[in-house]
């Protein structure tokens, strides 16, 4: 047995005083370190927090934004997402469908909130997005129908209407997941470029150049709707977080001016810069014009 004098314990007493003691500094050390780190995060998000990841093509792109949907799924079961129509989202509700399918996804105790809806429409309207709604997504799924919500077209009084989904927007507490998609204009749901931002849901004039790229999807110009329901910029601003998503080289300065440019009413994607929580997925195509660093 080794007996220890007391100096050899005075000098071990001394040994784990300062031990302590840098254990101590370094915690403060790192504590100080943390909070510089939080105090720039708040000061400079907008350099931060629009995140941009590249893919290949369509498909890629499709995948890609599927995976950040189901992981907020996973994570919460019964989350609210907020969700796009166009063709753009296609795939990526096509590919959430597939997983649904294999068991892999659960929708059961999702709440959907949709952007739009044409004024005029029915919801029978195979033109309308409550039709679009079903046929690409809520028809391949476990979800409740009665969990998903579409602005109602088919009502003519534009203030009831509005301040209907807006009342049922507020009460879910707003959407968990954003999906957005962007319009060759800049716009976000049907927000068209003004002079001010948009608020809560109200009824839109429809661009020359939405109804042009929109009639795509009809048998006749003349049928395709002039006006639509959106909700404003203010409510989708008040989602946790927001996924856009965009291809082809069409699209390309509208997702340079989303990302890069002024924030103006006149490109109302460009508030998306303010966002906390906003990624933005999108093809080489629609990168064209932005910096692959």
């Amino acid at each position: 047995m080794v007996v220890q004098s007391a100096d050899s314990h005075d000098k071990l007493s001394v040994i784990e005083n300062c031990d302590t003691k840098v254990k101590v500094l370094k915690i403060k050390v790192l504590s100080a370190v943390l909070a510089m780190f939080v105090a720039m995060q708040s000061t400079s998000f907008m350099e931060e927090s629009m995140r941009i990841v590249r893919t290949r093509d369509y498909e890629d792109m499709s995948r890609k934004a599927a995976n950040v949907i189901s992981a907020q799924i996973i994570l919460k079961p019964n989350c609210i997402l907020g969700l796009a129509t166009g063709s753009t989202p296609i795939g990526t509700y096509t590919q959430l469908a597939e997983w649904n399918k294999k068991g892999d996804l659960d929708f059961s105790q999702v709440s959907t909130y949709n952007l739009d809806e044409y004024r005029g429409l029915s919801h029978e309207d195979p033109q309308s997005y409550h039709y679009f709604m079903r046929k690409n997504l809520f028809d391949l799924v476990n979800i409740d129908i009665k969990n998903t919500h579409v602005p109602d077209g088919s009502n003519p009084n534009v203030a009831e209407a509005c301040s209907e989904y807006d009342a049922l927007v507020a009460a879910a507490g707003y959407p968990d997941l954003q999906l957005l998609g962007i319009g060759h204009n800049g716009h976000i749901g049907f927000n068209e470029p003004d002079d001010h931002f948009s608020k809560g849901t109200h009824c839109v004039d429809l661009t020359e150049s939405t109804i042009q790229a929109n009639s795509r999807l009809f048998d006749r110009m003349e049928d395709v709707p002039r006006q639509a329901y959106t909700m404003g910029v203010q409510t989708i601003m008040s989602a946790r977080s927001i996924l856009v998503v965009a291809n082809g080289d069409d699209k390309a300065q509208a997702v340079y001016d989303m990302c890069y440019g002024s924030i103006t009413p006149q490109c109302p994607a460009s508030i998306l810069q303010l966002h906390t929580n906003c990624t933005v997925i999108a093809d080489e195509a629609a990168l064209s014009l932005c910096s692959a660093e």
